[in-house]
């Protein structure tokens, strides 16, 4: 039930944060509600995945653990700055807070750490994609690994990997990500699946990095 649980909140983080990223499609309102949905979730994905906190210290400080720790750490600093910046700029859902004044720092915030929050949310999945594949395997009940499989998932994921590099180029990610332009482009009329497909691409190559970057400092600490 409890690994139910994540599975459902997890597919439902991914998705809110699909639907954040193009904020031209929905409008302001709709991008704040998405926003605090997101927040619920990842407090409840901190709350069923608290053993975490208490095996953080325990053991051996391996490579992969270190590499682990800076990553979910960035991403927990990055959304406690996204949640900050999206209470103070929100014109709807926390317009109710007597708050005044930290505007436009806050609106810097909220670039920052949106687009390095996408970018870090994609390295988190990617630490785990060996357990969802396996969770794949087992639901459609795959028991041999098949290298022609293999080779063809390898194939398509360097592949969206290497549009995602350009997608990641074209989207100016890098611009705002060091905060080298403070308003961001919004083509409110390009279709969604042109924007989607290269958001989709840049999370894919975030996460075959990591997953990558891990199975090459596993396979140095078994040599």
């Amino acid at each position: 039930m409890k690994q139910r649980a994540r599975r459902v909140i997890d597919i439902f983080m991914t998705i809110a944060l699909m639907l954040l990223m193009g904020y031209q499609f929905w409008g302001e309102t709709a991008h704040e509600w998405f926003g605090a949905a997101m927040f619920i979730l990842y407090f409840l994905h901190h709350i069923l995945n608290r053993n975490w906190y208490k095996t953080l210290f325990k053991g051996r400080m391996s490579a992969v653990r270190v590499f682990s720790l800076i990553t979910d750490t960035a991403l927990f600093l990055i959304m406690l700055m996204q949640i900050y910046s999206s209470i103070v700029i929100s014109r709807h859902v926390f317009a109710f807070l007597p708050i005044n004044g930290g505007m436009a720092f806050a609106r810097k915030l909220h670039i920052l750490s949106a687009y390095w929050g996408f970018i870090l949310m994609g390295f988190h999945i990617g630490q785990h994609i060996s357990v969802i594949l396996s969770v794949i395997r087992k639901k459609r009940n795959i028991k041999a690994v098949s290298n022609i499989r293999c080779t063809a998932l390898n194939i398509c994921t360097a592949a969206a990997s290497m549009y995602g590099i350009y997608a990641l180029i074209k989207r100016d990610f890098l611009q705002y990500m060091f905060l080298k332009s403070e308003f961001v482009f919004l083509d409110y009329a390009e279709p969604k699946l042109y924007f989607y497909l290269d958001v989709i691409a840049i999370a894919v190559l975030c996460m075959f990095s990591a997953h990558w970057i891990l199975k090459v400092v596993k396979s140095r600490k078994t040599k």
